[in-house]
């Protein structure tokens, strides 16, 4: 199937490992100029240069750091001095484990300025070359946890939750421009934070790290963690011309994790 992502310019949020990382190189294998954003540059460098080579000159390096608005601002203004983007790609890190009894006051206010408020500023100041253009793509990543939350990992499941409501609104608002707006939500796909989750989890509860690996699979139907290239694809053709018809929409990529219909 032709995507129709050739000569589009998409902006990838969190592009240095783990989900961005795959999607960003999705999307510049099906023929889109990607400007891979993240604060660790040189972890792009590192995935960029196993691209082929008619492919890694289509990958532009952009620091980013969701958590300093600065940042943020000036990303934008590079961004928005080549035109703009067609195709956004909101991903950011998830916050250290905590309940939702001990989750200080100080980190819900930075995690949701990082995740959540940087997030929706960044989008707002992109929409306008994609409203002139007639045409858009913004896909956010959120997590299982906001329809199903996820034990000791409070902030994620309440900040990714705003997220999804606020990007339902903005669908309402930007389908007559041609924009589309998505959410994606990963179950347990192979990723360092998840290697990192599991870790946390089996030290909280004094279990195995292989074994907490081991039953989290048998949990999924597929029986497996997904590989971060299967989630990239999904991504990627909602971030596609076919995907058109699309949005306003909550997609679970989980393997059958989430039970629930």
């Amino acid at each position: 199937m032709e995507l129709g992502l050739s000569g589009r310019k998409a902006l990838v949020l969190g592009a240095s490992r783990g989900l961005g990382a795959a999607i960003a190189k999705s999307l510049a294998t099906e023929g889109a100029h990607v400007y891979a954003a993240a604060r660790n540059t040189d972890r792009i460098a590192e995935w960029v240069a196993t691209l082929p080579a008619e492919r890694n000159m289509a990958v532009t390096t952009l620091y980013l750091d969701l958590a300093d608005l600065a940042s943020v601002e000036a990303a934008a203004s590079q961004i928005d001095a080549v035109g703009g983007v067609d195709i956004l790609i909101n991903n950011s890190g998830g916050p250290a484990p905590s309940s939702a009894e001990e989750a200080r006051r100080a980190d819900w206010i930075a995690q949701f300025e990082a995740m959540a408020a940087n997030v929706i500023h960044l989008t707002q100041a992109l929409l306008p070359a994609m409203k002139m253009r007639r045409w858009g793509r913004i896909v956010t990543i959120a997590s299982s946890g906001v329809e199903q939350p996820i034990a000791n990992l409070a902030i994620s499941n309440g900040v990714r939750a705003a997220l999804v409501g606020w990007s339902k609104t903005l669908a309402g608002e930007v389908a007559r421009h041609g924009i589309t707006a998505n959410v994606v939500l990963p179950g347990r796909i192979g990723t360092e934070r998840v290697a990192s989750l599991d870790a946390s989890t089996a030290q909280r509860t004094g279990t195995d790290l292989l074994d907490v690996a081991r039953q989290s699979a048998a949990s999924i139907p597929a029986s497996r963690y997904g590989r971060p290239e299967e989630f990239a694809d999904v991504v990627t053709f909602l971030a596609s011309e076919r995907a058109s018809y699309v949005t306003g929409s909550l997609i679970r990529v989980d393997g059958g994790m989430i039970r629930s219909i």
